[in-house]
């Protein structure tokens, strides 16, 4: 088994619950306003309260959603920290790579221009006639 395998596998319950349009507007909803209970969060929903019951469910199974009880009160707040993983994980190694590349075409070109060129403000290096 590969040492990360719980981190893949949850990962793919993330990317399972993020790939219905029903379920991100309910995250949508909850990063408006957290902290919501299922009747608010039905209310102005083209499905049954059932429906968006089971889309809660699927929401906490992939840890989007997480749930703290208020007396009989059931609240759902939003959980970024998954999608963090995923933006550090799927994301970040494509942004990683610009930087580099970036960070490399910048020293490149100072160093063909010279220092003398490069330590004068931007102001000071046009001609003004």
């Amino acid at each position: 088994m590969q040492p990360f395998s719980c981190v893949y596998r949850g990962m793919s319950d993330v990317f399972a619950a993020l790939a219905d349009e029903s379920r991100r507007a309910l995250l949508d909803r909850l990063f408006v306003r957290n902290g919501q209970n299922l009747s608010e969060l039905h209310a102005g929903m083209a499905m049954s309260r059932q429906a968006v019951a089971k889309h809660l469910h699927i929401l906490e199974t992939a840890n989007l959603v997480s749930v703290h009880w208020q007396g009989r009160e059931k609240l759902h707040y939003l959980n970024p920290v998954p999608l963090g993983d995923i933006v550090h994980r799927w994301v970040g190694k494509f942004e990683d790579a610009r930087i580099a590349a970036l960070t490399d075409f910048k020293q490149q070109i100072e160093s063909a221009a010279g220092p003398s060129e490069i330590s004068q403000p931007e102001e000071k290096r046009h001609v003004r006639q």
